[in-house]
């Protein structure tokens, strides 16, 4: 047990990851996680090379069911946590990664998850990473939705005139001056905006884009491997 040091000093969470990020330890951690991992299963595999047939059948049998379901609930652990839970407006306001060497990266690039906590280290960071990027795939999936469904594209641009049209009109009739009136025609709006959009399916072909825009950033945050990227420096204020 340690002593308590009366003069240690309390670092924010956010500050202590920042500062793991710039020195690399992130990088680090991971690695040494997926090694020590590595090292583990090919101590067992050896291990069990010194044992009789029938013995080594069964080790073997067992060994790739109890893989086989710790592979699963990693998988099923990442779809329990929200990955969004560290992100902020200061991650798409950086410069967007690259996508051919940043975000896609290599085939040494991936790896399987060894463990949830491993699995969850990457998610969050990676997605503080490429949020620029996931972002553009979102806005990707989703015009690639209004395009197989027409009549959501129709209704989308029909609410978007329609807005359109009322912010003319409100302009060249002075509604200002008449807040009652004014509130009066946005709640008409506003009822008429929500009917189009039903009845046009664009909720599905939201639905759709955001279910497979979350499927794309959970799998590729917890399968890409943390690689050291240096931060920008913040220059101080005077």
């Amino acid at each position: 047990m340690f002593s308590s040091n009366p003069l240690s000093l309390s670092v924010p969470e956010a500050a202590l990851e920042s500062w793991l990020r710039d020195s690399g330890y992130l990088e680090i951690l991971d690695q040494r996680t997926s090694d020590l991992h590595r090292l583990s299963s090919s101590f067992s595999s050896s291990s069990s090379a010194t044992a009789t047939d029938t013995a080594t059948a069964s080790t073997i049998t067992s060994g790739f069911f109890l893989s086989l379901f710790s592979y699963i609930g990693t998988l099923l652990s990442l779809f329990t946590l929200n990955p969004f839970t560290k992100l902020t407006t200061d991650d798409f306001s950086r410069e967007t990664p690259s996508w051919t060497y940043g975000f896609i990266g290599f085939s040494d690039s991936y790896s399987f998850p060894s463990s949830p906590t491993q699995a969850r280290l990457r998610v969050y960071e990676n997605v503080k990473r490429y949020a620029r990027n996931y972002a553009s795939l979102f806005i990707l999936f989703f015009a690639c939705s209004l395009y197989q469904m027409p009549l959501a594209l129709i209704g989308l641009v029909s609410s978007l005139a329609l807005w359109d049209a009322f912010k003319f009109c409100g302009d060249r009739w002075g509604l200002d001056q008449y807040p009652v009136i004014r509130q009066i025609l946005v709640r008409i709006t506003q009822s008429a905006t929500i009917v189009i959009m039903f009845f046009s399916s664009v909720q599905m072909a939201l639905f759709c884009a955001l279910g497979v825009s979350y499927a794309v950033v959970i799998l590729h945050a917890s399968f890409r491997k943390l690689t050291h990227v240096k931060q920008p420096a913040q220059g101080r204020e005077r």
